[in-house]
């Protein structure tokens, strides 16, 4: 059986709407006609019966021996005039003194004249000798009493005839709006069909279930914004990684979307980016959202790349403690052949003095770490680095009144901050010798505050406010897709653990993390 489009089922369904809405509107006006048609007449036969009962020339010709032979004439002239159905007068008692059949003259009436009798009025429809008529029967008064009645009535024949000649007028009203609503039926339903792709209500059906699997079953989030910056869509991973607690469609982006950055890319539809949401972080690609050529919103999707950057910035660690390695083989094999030479040249005294420095002078820098960093992967971190620092000729340093016990900061948070920190003031020494990184780690005031600086050119002018904006950088490079992500992972990781990072110049950068001790350990000030 062949399937029914959507559009074409919507086209019947208003077609047979559109008819009987029209047939309805036809059938109550010609009933509305007919009802104003009756009224109008019921009120012309009060109206001339009204005249009639108050003419002299009538009330004379009650007076009369003969009345009928005076107001039979009369009666017939006034119904041809005024196109009525009959004009009748009649005694009190009801005789009729006048009749379109003449036959009928001195007859008893057929109707309700009690009420004219007493010198009312009455008004009614009813079938008499004529036929169903509306008349009205008015009391004809001389001298204060009652001298006879007047009846004045109009067929309902006649009433129909003057509905029917409406009845084109309707009829051509009723087919007008029969058409006009069959057009604009057709328009919607090709408005539909068009928007549709002809598909029926189970295409539609299916079409929309298999879009909502696929939609949450993939593991991105998808968000798509419309044209208006108002959010459309947001699969259940966009929520999770976006935060969303609930329902956020039709809302503006920028309402619940925290970063300028993310907005930028969640309503641009131009390009790629990385920003760090929550701790997280994540890779935006956007796209235009067209539909028949017309720009209707923006399609982005969302890959977290959390464990992803751990990995990589692990890896960064591993390597960082292999050219540390390196480096160090690179110094021992150096002092080696030195010693060897001395040693070679017969200088013995001076080959063991020089050696015995050597290894004074590494152990003392291990020694001072230790002792003033009670973590030990900060400490190790931190001899990877100089080592690696001195490799690029950068020297790292150890503040003086450095005093961190361990314990106060989880290991993971606090290698991520300094580590991204060192990392970040490395590079601003790029293409330097001789330049100076100082670590500075302390407890004060129930807090651990983390200082890095350098003397390098510091934080250009409007950097300081984006400093910590996911995705900014000042350095240029082909690795753009991972750059500017640092000093946003050491936001992320302060503010996790409710504390706050702030970017300052001072003879070059300088980075301060401050984030509340773990309770229950021992503080110093």
């Amino acid at each position: 059986m062949r399937r029914v489009s959507l559009a074409r089922q919507l086209l019947l369904l208003q077609l047979v709407v559109v008819l009987v809405t029209v047939g309805l509107v036809a059938w109550l006006a010609v009933e509305a006609t007919d009802d104003a048609t009756r009224d109008g007449e019921r009120d012309r036969a009060v109206s001339v019966a009204r005249a009639l009962a108050a003419s002299g020339e009538v009330r004379a010709a009650l007076r009369r021996d003969d009345p009928a032979a005076a107001l039979q004439p009369l009666a017939e002239e006034v119904r041809r005039r005024a196109d009525l159905g009959f004009v009748v007068f009649l005694s009190p008692s009801g005789i009729r003194y006048s009749h379109p059949d003449p036959a009928r003259i001195g007859g008893r009436f057929v109707g309700t004249i009690a009420p004219a009798v007493r010198g009312g009025e009455v008004v009614e429809e009813t079938t008499g000798t004529l036929g169903p008529s509306v008349r009205a029967v008015v009391s004809i008064r001389d001298g204060g009493r009652v001298a006879g009645l007047v009846a004045v009535g109009v067929l309902q024949a006649a009433i129909s005839d003057q509905v029917r000649d409406h009845l084109p007028a309707l009829l051509a009203s009723a087919v007008a709006a029969l058409l006009v609503g069959a057009g604009l039926s057709m328009l919607l339903a090709r408005r539909v069909r068009r928007h549709t792709r002809g598909m029926d209500p189970e295409q539609l059906g299916a079409l929309y279930a298999h879009h909502d699997a696929v939609l949450h079953a993939i593991g991105e989030g998808v968000v798509v914004t419309a044209h208006d910056g108002r959010l459309a869509l947001v699969n259940g991973e966009a929520r999770r990684l976006l935060g969303f607690d609930g329902d956020v469609t039709g809302r503006r982006v920028d309402e619940v979307v925290r970063g300028a950055a993310l907005v930028q890319a969640l309503t641009s539809g131009v390009g790629s980016g990385v920003h760090v949401v929550g701790g997280r972080v994540l890779l935006s690609v956007s796209r235009p959202a067209r539909v028949d050529g017309r720009h209707v919103g923006t399609v982005t999707t969302l890959r977290d790349r959390t464990e992803l950057e751990g990995l990589v910035r692990e890896l960064g660690t591993v390597r960082g403690l292999a050219d540390a390695l390196r480096a160090q083989a690179h110094e021992s094999a150096n002092e080696l052949h030195t010693v060897v030479g001395l040693v070679e040249l017969g200088r013995y005294d001076d080959a063991v003095a020089f050696a015995t420095r050597r290894i004074g002078v590494t152990q003392d820098e291990a020694d001072q770490v230790q002792e003033r960093i009670g973590d030990p992967a900060l400490a190790a971190l931190l001899l990877a680095k100089a080592a690696a620092c001195r490799e690029r000729g950068v020297q790292l340093v150890l503040a003086g009144d450095s005093d961190l016990p361990a314990g106060l900061v989880p290991e993971d948070d606090l290698v991520t901050v300094v580590g991204n920190l060192i990392d970040n003031a490395l590079d601003a020494l790029a293409g330097r010798t001789g330049g100076r990184i100082e670590v500075r780690a302390h407890v004060a005031d129930g807090s651990v505050e983390l200082t890095v600086r350098d003397d390098g050119p510091g934080f250009a002018d409007g950097a300081l406010e984006r400093a910590f904006e996911a995705g900014w950088s000042t350095k240029a490079g082909a690795n753009e897709g991972r750059r500017g992500i640092g000093l946003a992972l050491v936001a992320a990781a302060t503010a996790r653990l409710g504390g706050s990072a702030a970017a300052s110049n001072d003879g070059g950068a300088v980075v301060t993390v401050r984030v509340p001790a773990h309770r229950g350990a021992g503080l110093t000030a």
